[in-house]
């Protein structure tokens, strides 16, 4: 024979027996005695050897170190402590052969007969597993799914395979609406989009972008808030629309975070479109009307003109101010004047439009294709479009400099070309049209029209760079304000007629106003005079004014109070829009604007609306400040029509408008236009804008709004949910994919509260905030007396749940049984495909001390319950000493990896360490190798393997060297099984019940010495490898059981006065389930069978397991943050449950943090992409 290992040659010989069956006292067998003698109180916790002789050392062997051959007995004859065996020897006689367990004698068959039946099924009873030497506690585990060392050999071929509460704000009784469609809504719109650009920017506009993209940018913006208006009558017609206007019928429509936003958003952008009417009513007033009014100068000077700007800005707000918290009357009356004027002055651009003509227009000064600037055409107050050297500060002067009769000119422009006087304005019929079809975009500081610098400062030069985008940006503003109409619903009439057809004729307007003037602006007045922003060739005037007829002063006048008129109007409606919102509370730090004074007037919002403005005047800049209004507005359209889409395409049954004429397809449109528009204007402030809002919408969201309004995205949330659950229905997730859905079951004490807390924490950190996490417990009693406390205590798990910042669920049941309630749980937990798939329970500590079963048949039943569900189990001990959220740790993660479990024990650490309190320690993996197993080839194959997995391990395969199972095992598994037998004699198991004080004391009445034989107890129904007439004895025969397995009753009872008579009257059989027939020893007190009792074989094995690996595990792990391990299967019959939980205290004994970890089959981590 060979060495398994070497290929040195073996040799046989014989270990010589441990006792004599003939021996009749203690110091024949000093081991017998030292074990039997030691074990005086079966009710020992900590399971050490106590009594008069000293502890029995836990790696002493039970074999004594010496002993004649001449006393060894034939199999036949003898009754062991160790059995014999036959040990394979090298040729120095060292022990190296796999150390054969605990083994009573068989019959005939003898001890080989087991060793050799490896091939045979595992489950079956009494033969011994190939597993059963070392790993007798995981033998049905490896058997299932393999050793480590074959699993991680094979790495290559690894594979994972409400209606609106308008109480709560409008608590005003409603007004007697009156208003049509004419007055109410179709004049106020009108009145609030014709703004100031019509006046001052449109000619420019259409003089860079050229008639075509003039029209381009006319017709979007038009398209836009045509789209917008379409979808906000159908929200304005679902229903009564008070006031708050656009504001609330997002807030009702897409709830209180999107309502929020878009409401501030929209409030923002009112308080900045006044900044930029009374900016545009004072270029107006100090530009064009009276240019003596500067203060800092010459007003071609952009700088002077920012100024003026500021200073005269902030004295018409605070003038505007006052009269909007004093004197809304006037305020209504102004706006009517307004209106008037507004619409005067475009009848007036129409009319100068078609009368225009070339004898009756203002001149302008060309040199070649450059417009020269009043300034130095216009000498003494004479126009003089000249060349002429002879002419003193003329268009010479400014490219030519005379020294010494030398004539030195600025370039060769001035040589090459000739100037020209030509009429600005030449009519219609001029053929200007063509010409200006084209863009002539420019940058800033550049000639108009050209790419070239200017020599002499005679030209035009432009103060910013045009561009579609840019022109786009600063023109929307001028289509803004179509929600006049439904801002004024409470006092219409009829509002599902009035809004819809007012504001849709409003816009069809303006449209048509817009186009035309492009049109007419194009085929009207020279291009070069278009792009002349502020007038400078025509000695500063206003070229819409210079247009008009009779007067340029008509416009001028119209203009300055139209724009004057819009700033009061937005200074009017942003404050109480701002009430509006901190009225909802959605916003809790703006709640402090809800309130008003006695006359109802929001002085404090409007307190905030001038300061916001006053931000915008200061920035003096008409085209800087109009992007912004763009971006505001633009997303406040664009939710208007994502709110209507999303009502439409849901279905939601209150969704019911009156206007009919909308289609979620064009509200998709209007959406995307709005998207595409603030990205195309300006992608910097359309990102400002959009972070904005999403920082309100999550400020919102975290701070919980708890209005319920019905809203569309509440149905959103239920169909995607829906939609995802039937996705989710259609397959298990890919392994890549999967990550743990934990369902918490969390243990209530007697005050329905969380007795674990801390496992919900250590959840949170396990998951980082990804996935499913159900939090749930039962409340045992009957439902209808007890669904009140059920109540509480769910409010109870949810507040838990929140504080923890668990992104998850908390539900509880009420059941007459708590093993049934959490096996309903287990079952029926989740919705569809959205279910846990990993189960976290705790673990049930001082079940030893507990004389109630339940304290650990719970813990079984449900470890029970989610392996038959095929779930995977996670069983945490030492909770309270896990960290909090907030803490960091350092150290290591000890993974042993002892049974393959589909990558369960490597995902789990790698989750964790994802985790800020577990980030900084260190993983490491230990796995335990067989006898017959390679260790260096285990270790460079489990190396290879975590790193295809791309996870950073440290890794160590472990040998436990020394086999023998000592004498401490024996002994602690000869006390756990008194103390089983103990358990249930105290727990009624054979009809009565004696405390532990009573058997204690019946222990002191035993005899002094008591003859105790450690022999072979046969079992009824025949010997240990006699066949089973069931398949259910053999099962039971397999699981954790003590000997023998059943319990008995004998109704011979002698002295049944008491129960402790009782107890102490029964015969063997009766107490202990053993036939008084099968033991020599005659009238023994019962208490003393106790001591009589003698370890199942299996159960010594499965001790040994436990302690050698809790051995190993302490030696290398007793520093580490946390240790993980498999958690062995669970016993099958009921019989083995305290044995059970038995191994698992010895397994675990000494650690701090343990998560026993049980896989559900399945593979969870792959190593391909």
């Amino acid at each position: 024979m060979v060495n398994l290992k070497s290929g040195a040659p073996v040799q046989y010989k014989e270990v010589p027996t441990h006792a004599d069956e003939g021996a009749s006292s203690s110091d024949e067998n000093p081991v017998s005695n030292s074990l039997t003698e030691a074990v005086t109180d079966p009710l020992t916790q900590n399971g050490e050897a106590e009594g008069p002789s000293s502890p029995v050392d836990r790696s002493q062997p039970a074999s004594p170190k010496s002993e004649s051959p001449s006393d060894n007995k034939t199999p036949s004859s003898s009754r062991f402590l160790v059995s014999p065996a036959i040990v394979i020897c090298d040729e120095t006689g060292n022990n190296i052969s796999r150390s054969e367990p605990m083994a009573e004698e068989n019959e005939s068959d003898g001890e080989d007969s087991d060793r050799n039946k490896d091939n045979e099924p595992l489950a079956s009873n009494d033969e011994l597993s190939p597993f059963s030497n070392q790993m007798a506690l995981y033998e049905d585990d490896l058997s299932e799914r393999g050793k480590i060392s074959q699993i991680i050999n094979r790495i290559s071929n690894y594979q994972a395979g409400i209606e609106p509460n308008i109480s709560e704000q409008y608590n005003d009784k409603p007004k007697q609406a009156k208003l049509g469609t004419l007055l109410g809504v179709y004049l106020p719109t009108i009145q609030n989009i014709f703004g100031v650009l019509l006046f001052i920017r449109m000619t420019w506009i259409v003089g860079m972008a050229g008639a075509l993209e003039g029209l381009g940018i006319v017709i979007i913006c038009c398209c836009t808030t045509m789209l917008t208006a379409i979808s906000m009558s159908a929200i304005a017609t679902n229903g009564v629309v008070p006031g708050g206007g656009s504001y609330f019928m997002i807030s009702r429509a897409l709830g209180p975070e999107f309502g929020g936003a878009v409401g501030i958003l929209f409030y923002l952008g009112t308080t900045v479109a006044s900044s930029m009417y009374i900016i545009g009513s004072i270029e107006i007033l100090v530009k064009y009307m009276a240019p003596q009014m500067s203060i800092f100068g010459d007003m071609s000077v952009q700088a002077n003109a920012f100024n003026n700007y500021r200073v005269y800005g902030t004295c018409v707000l605070i003038l505007l101010a006052i009269i909007v918290f004093i004197g809304v009357a006037f305020v209504s009356k102004f706006a009517a004047l307004s209106l008037a004027c507004v619409i005067l002055s475009i009848f007036c651009i129409y009319i100068g439009i078609f009368a225009a003509n070339p004898d009756s227009s203002l001149s302008i000064c060309m040199l070649g294709d450059r417009l020269m600037s009043s300034k130095i055409v216009e000498v003494n107050g004479t126009f003089l479009c000249s060349k002429n050297p002879n002419i003193s500060g003329g268009i010479f002067s400014s490219y030519c400099n005379v020294f010494n009769g030398t004539t030195d000119c600025k370039g060769d422009y001035f040589e090459e070309h000739s100037a020209r006087i030509i009429p600005g304005i030449p009519g219609l019929s001029s053929g200007v049209f063509i010409q200006n079809l084209d863009n002539r975009y420019t940058r800033k500081d550049k000639i108009i029209g050209t790419d070239d610098s200017s020599m002499s400062q005679a030209e035009i030069i432009a103060d910013i760079t045009s561009s579609f985008m840019v022109l786009l940006a600063i023109y929307f503003p001028s289509c803004t304000g179509i929600m006049a109409g439904s801002n004024r619903s409470g006092d219409l009439a009829d509002a599902s007629k009035s809004i819809p057809v007012g504001t849709i004729a409003a816009i069809a307007t303006t449209s048509f106003v817009y186009i035309t003037s492009v049109i007419f602006f194009a085929g009207t007045v020279e291009g070069e005079l278009l792009r002349d922003k502020f007038g400078e060739s025509i000695n500063g005037g206003l070229v819409v004014a210079k247009l008009a007829w009779p007067n340029e002063w008509v416009i001028l006048i119209g203009s300055f109070l139209s724009t004057l008129g819009a700033g009061l109007q937005s200074l009017t409606g942003a404050p109480r829009l701002l009430q509006a919102i901190s009225s909802d509370g959605v916003i809790p730090f703006l709640k402090v604007f809800s309130v008003t004074t006695k006359r109802g007037e929001p002085f404090r919002a409007l307190i905030m609306t001038v300061l916001i403005s006053e931000i915008g005047i200061l920035i003096a800049s008409l085209d800087d400040v109009a992007p912004i209004i763009t971006m505001f507005f633009l997303m406040c359209y664009g939710f208007v029509n994502m709110a209507c889409a999303l009502q439409t395409l849901l279905r939601t049954p209150s969704w019911r408008p009156r206007f009919r004429f909308y289609h979620w397809v064009l509200s998709l449109i209007g959406m995307a236009l709005c998207i595409t528009l603030m990205f195309i204007s300006s992608w910097y402030y359309a990102l400002a804008a959009i972070a904005l809002a999403a920082f309100i919408y999550k400020y919102i969201e975290y701070k919980g709004a708890e209005k319920e309004w019905g809203d569309g995205i509440r149905g959103l949330a239920m169909s995607a949910a829906r939609y995802s659950l039937l996705r989710l229905q259609q397959g298990p997730p890919h392994t890549k994919n999967w990550r743990p859905q934990i369902l918490v079951l969390m243990k209530l004490d007697e005050n329905l509260q969380p007795k674990y807390p801390n496992m919900i924490n250590f959840a949170s950190q396990l998951k980082a905030g990804k996935g499913l996490t159900l939090v749930n417990s039962v409340v045992e009693g009957d439902f209808k007396e007890r669904y009140a406390d059920a109540q509480a205590a769910k409010q109870t798990l949810t507040k838990l749940v929140e504080s923890t910042g668990v992104k998850g669920f908390a539900d509880l049941v009420i059941s007459a049984n708590v093993t049934e309630g959490l096996c309903h749980m287990i079952q029926n937990a989740g919705l569809g495909g959205l279910r846990h798939n990993t189960v976290m329970i705790g673990w049930p500590y001082g079940w030893r001390h507990d004389h109630n079963a339940k304290s650990y048949r719970v813990f079984l039943e449900s470890v029970k319950n989610i392996n038959a569900g095929q779930m995977a189990l996670l069983a945490v001990k030492g909770i309270n000493n896990f960290p909090q959220t907030s803490g960091k740790l350092k150290g290591t993660i000890d993974v042993w990896w002892i049974v393959h479990d589909g990558g369960m024990l490597m995902l789990l650490p790698f989750l964790l360490k994802q985790h800020k309190v577990w980030k900084n320690c260190r993983l490491r993996i230990f796995t335990v190798a067989q006898l017959e197993d390679n260790t260096i080839q285990m270790k460079k194959d489990l190396e290879m393997f975590m790193y295809h997995l791309r996870i950073d391990a440290e890794v160590e395969v472990v040998e436990m060297a020394n086999n023998d199972i000592s004498a401490y095992t024996y002994e602690r598994t000869l006390m756990m099984e008194q103390r089983t037998e103990m358990l249930k004699a105290m727990r009624g198991g054979v009809g009565v019940k004696l405390s532990p004080q009573d058997m204690l004391d019946n222990v002191h009445r035993t005899p002094a010495q008591v003859k105790i034989q450690l022999e072979t107890v046969t079992e009824e129904g025949g010997g240990l490898n006699a066949e089973s007439s069931t398949d259910e004895e053999k099962l039971e025969k397999n699981q954790y059981t003590f000997t023998p397995a059943n319990l008995s009753s004998d109704k011979k009872a002698s002295s049944p006065s008491s129960p402790v008579n009782d107890l102490l009257s029964m015969k063997p059989k009766t107490l202990f389930g053993r036939s008084s027939k099968t033991s020599p020893i005659k009238d023994v007190n019962p208490i003393m069978e106790l001591k009589a009792i003698k370890p199942d074989k299996r159960n010594v094995r499965r001790m040994h397991t436990a302690v050698r690996l809790n051995e190993v595990i302490i030696e290398k792990s007793h520093e580490s943050q946390l240790v993980i391990l498999n958690l062995p299967a669970p016993p099958k019959t009921e019989a083995g449950e305290l044995n059970y939980m038995e191994f698992l205290e010895v397994l675990t004994e000494g650690l701090e943090r343990v998560l026993m970890v049980r896989g559900s089959g399945h593979e969870v981590i792959t190593i391909y992409s």
